[in-house]
C-alpha cells in the first residue's frame, strides 16, 4: 500500500494566501510513490468541539468527526501550513487537531508557518500541541517571511513562484525527509 502525506491548510479566512502557498509546497514536496494531498479546513465541516465525548475516548457521535477521523487515518504523515495570528496559530487548525486524538499519534509532522517574521511564535506554540499529540516533529520546518512587495492590492501573491523561490530548497529537503521516513 502506498504511503500518503496530508498537507493541512490551517487558515480559513476569506482573504487567505495559504492555498497558494499549499499548492506551491505540494509540487516541491511530492516524491515518487509519496503523494501529497491538500486538506483545506475551509472546506472540511468541523464544528467547534461539538462532539460530546473527549476525543481521547474515541467515542465519536457526529458524522463530521467520524469523517474527519477516517480522513486523518488515511495519511501516514502531515504537513501543517498556517499563518501567525497575534503570535499564535489559527483556531480552526487547533480545532481540527483537538477534534481527534489517537489518529494523530506516531504520525510524523512538519510545521510550515508564515508571517511578517516567518511565523516563529506560531510555530513555537504549535510544537507544544503536536508534542502533546505524540506526533514526531520532522527536522525540516519552513518559516516563510512575507514581504509586502510580493502582493497585489487584494493582498494576494503577484507571483507565488518568484516570491517563494528562496524556500524551494527547504521544501525539497522536506520531501526527501518524508520519503526517508516513510518509503
Amino acid at each position: 500500500m502506498s504511503k500518503k502525506i496530508g498537507l493541512i491548510i490551517g487558515s480559513t479566512r476569506p482573504s487567505r494566501i495559504s492555498p497558494s502557498i499549499a499548492k506551491w509546497l505540494q509540487v516541491r514536496v511530492t516524491q515518487p510513490d509519496l503523494p501529497v494531498d491538500l486538506l483545506d479546513l475551509a472546506t472540511i465541516d468541523l464544528p467547534f468541539l461539538k462532539d460530546p465525548a473527549m476525543p481521547a475516548d474515541h467515542q465519536y457521535t457526529l458524522d463530521s468527526t467520524k469523517r474527519w477521523s477516517e480522513q486523518v487515518q488515511g495519511y501516514d504523515a502531515f504537513i501543517l501550513l498556517f499563518p501567525q495570528y497575534n503570535w499564535g496559530y489559527p483556531a480552526p487548525l487547533k480545532n481540527a487537531l483537538d477534534t481527534l486524538y489517537q489518529e494523530w499519534r506516531g504520525k510524523p509532522v512538519s510545521l510550515v508557518s508564515y508571517g511578517n517574521h516567518g511565523g516563529f511564535q506560531a510555530a513555537l506554540g504549535m510544537q507544544l500541541v503536536v508534542r502533546g499529540l505524540k506526533m514526531p516533529l520532522l527536522t525540516n520546518n519552513l518559516q516563510i517571511s512575507l514581504e509586502k512587495s510580493w502582493f497585489d492590492d487584494q493582498s494576494q501573491f503577484t507571483d507565488v513562484d518568484l516570491a517563494l523561490t528562496p524556500y524551494a530548497a527547504e521544501a525539497r529537503q522536506l520531501g526527501a525527509e518524508l520519503r526517508r521516513r516513510l518509503v
